[in-house]
């Protein structure tokens, strides 16, 4: 049995879903959620659905009795994420899971971006307690910079705080079909797997895809950091919010989110899904 942890998110569903392109019987997979309701078309379609809550270890041993494999997808709760992390992987070494596979970030042991803090703890964890794992470091999603588009298109103007430096994002979909793969080949344990887009890019060239798929002119703002995180904070954006994405274009411009691995291309089986591409799609 192969089990996939918050297959209600994003990543978590399409997890399942590339799976099943794999031809996984959908009764060979368990979607574990903290609300099954969210996920009754999976039911329908034969897959498992488990109730487990990343904050309630009561529910993860029992979710857990039977899987060989787990997908553990981080936990959005960013300041939570460790101990919720330890949790399910307590408990999959309680249940005798064979192979637990945990999304963490790209780079994360050298990464000096916050949100890399918690992964490494976590990857730290898992290295220690005794169960066989793969790490899957995902790179920046390239969805982070199509949920503003209209807004970007209509201002002519994309702004950041990232300078010259380059992002090596994928889509959600190539990370969940690799994570599909790992899940159903046998490529080891105890490996690390840094995971990215074939073709960074900076965030000039962002803007100037942008513009060519819309058939407009749009051009970059570099923004000093805290000016940045100001004018986020400005237009609605709560400070926590508003700080991460700050910190994250810091990262960016340091080199953290950039890479030349070709784990991810070389898993799928084919090249990565690329910037123009997505923003096409996203546009029309």
């Amino acid at each position: 049995m192969i089990a996939v942890t918050g297959a209600t998110g994003h990543l978590g569903r399409l997890a399942v879903e590339r799976l099943l392109d794999r031809q996984v019987p959908p009764g060979e997979i368990i979607a574990l959620v903290r609300d099954p309701a969210k996920v009754s078309d999976l039911a329908e379609r034969g897959i498992e659905v488990r109730h487990a809550d990343y904050d309630r270890p009561a529910t993860l041993q029992p979710a857990l009795a039977g899987v060989e494999k787990l997908l553990l997808v981080s936990s959005p709760e960013v300041g939570r994420r460790l101990p919720q992390h330890s949790s399910v992987i307590d408990a999959a070494k309680y249940a005798g899971v064979g192979l637990l596979l945990y999304t963490s970030m790209l780079h994360a042991d050298t990464s000096q971006v916050a949100l890399a803090t918690e992964h490494i703890g976590t990857e730290r964890y898992l290295h220690g307690a005794g169960v066989p794992y793969l790490v899957l470091r995902n790179g920046w999603y390239m969805e982070n910079y199509t949920r503003n588009l209209d807004q970007v298109i209509e201002s002519g103007a994309l702004y950041g705080a990232a300078g010259k430096g380059r992002v090596a994002a994928a889509t959600r979909d190539d990370y969940a079909e690799a994570a599909a793969v790992l899940l159903t080949e046998d490529h080891g344990a105890g490996r690390v797997f840094e995971l990215c887009g074939d073709e960074p890019f900076t965030y000039d060239e962002l803007a100037a895809t942008i513009g060519k798929v819309a058939g407009t002119d749009v051009v970059y703002q570099n923004m000093d950091p805290e000016a940045y995180t100001r004018a986020l904070v400005e237009s609605g954006l709560p400070l926590p919010a508003a700080t991460m994405a700050t910190d994250a274009d810091e990262g960016i411009a340091r080199g953290d989110l950039d890479s030349d691995s070709t784990d991810l291309s070389d898993l799928i089986h084919r090249p990565t899904v690329s910037l123009h591409d997505v923003l096409r799609d996203a546009v029309m």
